[in-house]
């Protein structure tokens, strides 16, 4: 009996995996966990159906928008229009049934389409949100109660850019860092916890562009990386010394797509005719020091995004799929695939979302372009700019309005 006691103790003592996820089963922001746009998955389809993947779920409620989804535990959490209201959206995972909405201010018009443009930021047990107005909100997401909510553009005399603010908030550590594009605080440091602020970019003065920091240790400098409207920068995270900023790459009409950051080199890429550049970055008495690699068109992405794979950078050259090699910048293959549009790695494969509503499944390799599937979505009016996202064996798409979730997983 003592045996059988022992026994139970232990088997109590273990934790519970029913129902529980694995570590990387969750996108929590913009381009998923380490804002990379690589999905840690594995077991997923190599290829699809002719009508493409399953579909689990789809709604048809979320308004207007070109933001994607966040996912944490069995909540998803994604920007949309509910009435008048520009809003975030609390979904139940599994079948995508509304939770919660909290409204953040005025939804805004724009000739390229209304409503909101960024993703959520879940950290813990809080959702950060930034809408096309400005208006910067921490809910609870349990309930999507306000914790607290400040106007960045008021704040810190920003100016709402042309086709309105686009920016996913970005969280390190106790900090949360969005971009105002204010006069001395084109970048700025908020405690994520009350929403003071810690410290502004006083060198930095840039309007804000439509793209997102990451964060980057280089050498034990623990850095800031953005691309304003006038070029891509980086900020020592400690308080907001500008230590970089590198103008040859920014366009001046939409700089946009999130820097990648690998062995201390950052990748930036801007479309309206510019390029693409690499630099190398070097830790120097307690800030970092920047120098350019190279500089060339190879890949001129304007919205899509990139992503890095062993040593290879895949993305829209303007509306070529492209290859090419990260450490060179030299193209190894392009192809014209799904059509100009987005894209995000799992599992070997790149997902594509042309912004004429095409979705694809392509090997990432350098050996060349090879299709392994495609099918077309509805259209929703205006073109499909939301990025896809792969998570815990779903494929979530979403278009303006709708969203969908597709079964992706090998069974």
């Amino acid at each position: 009996m003592r045996f059988v006691i022992t026994v139970m103790l232990a088997l109590a003592l273990i934790p519970s995996t029913v129902g529980a996820r694995l570590p990387g089963a969750d996108w929590p922001q913009w381009r998923g966990p380490d804002r990379t746009g690589l999905a840690n998955e594995t077991g997923l389809l190599k290829s699809w159906p002719a009508a493409g993947p399953a579909v689990v779920w789809s709604v048809s409620s979320l308004g207007e928008g070109y933001g994607s989804v966040s996912i944490k535990s069995d909540r998803l959490f994604v920007q949309g229009v509910k009435g008048q209201d520009s809003v975030v959206f609390c979904l139940n995972r599994a079948d995508g049934k509304p939770v919660w909405m909290t409204p953040l201010g005025a939804r805004l018009g724009q000739d390229r389409g209304p409503g909101p443009r960024g993703t959520p930021t879940i950290d813990n047990d809080r959702a950060y949100a930034l809408a096309e107005n400005g208006e910067l909100a921490c809910l609870k997401t349990k309930d999507g109660s306000v914790v607290w909510r400040r106007n960045i553009l008021k704040d810190f005399g920003g100016r709402n850019p042309k086709w309105l603010i686009s920016e996913s908030p970005l969280v390190d550590g106790d900090r949360l860092i969005v971009t105002p594009g204010g006069e001395g605080a084109s970048i700025v440091a908020l405690d994520k916890m009350t929403g003071k602020t810690i410290w502004t970019t006083k060198e930095l003065s840039d309007e804000a562009g439509y793209s997102s920091c990451i964060v980057a240790d280089v050498q034990g400098v623990h850095s800031i990386v953005g691309f304003t409207g006038r070029a891509g920068v980086g900020v020592r995270a400690a308080d907001g010394k500008l230590m970089w900023r590198y103008e040859p790459v920014s366009n001046r009409t939409a700089n946009i797509t999130t820097p990648v950051v690998y062995d201390n080199k950052v990748f930036y890429t801007s479309a309206y005719g510019t390029g693409c550049a690499l630099l190398g970055l070097k830790a120097q008495g307690g800030e970092v020091k920047a120098e350019e690699i190279y500089f060339n068109r190879e890949m001129m992405n304007h919205h899509g995004g990139v992503v890095l794979v062993n040593g290879y950078l895949y993305g829209f050259n303007n509306a070529i799929l492209s290859c090419i090699e990260f450490a060179t910048g030299k193209t190894v293959w392009r192809d014209r695939s799904v059509g100009k549009g987005t894209l995000t790695y799992a599992d070997g494969n790149l997902y594509l979302l042309s912004e004429t509503n095409v979705v694809g499944l392509a090997e990432a390799t350098p050996a060349g372009y090879r299709e392994k599937g495609r099918f077309q979505i509805a259209d929703q009016g205006w073109p499909s700019w939301a990025h896809p996202v792969v998570c815990d064996g779903k494929f979530y798409i979403r278009n303006q309005g709708s969203l969908t979730c597709y079964d992706v997983k090998a069974h």
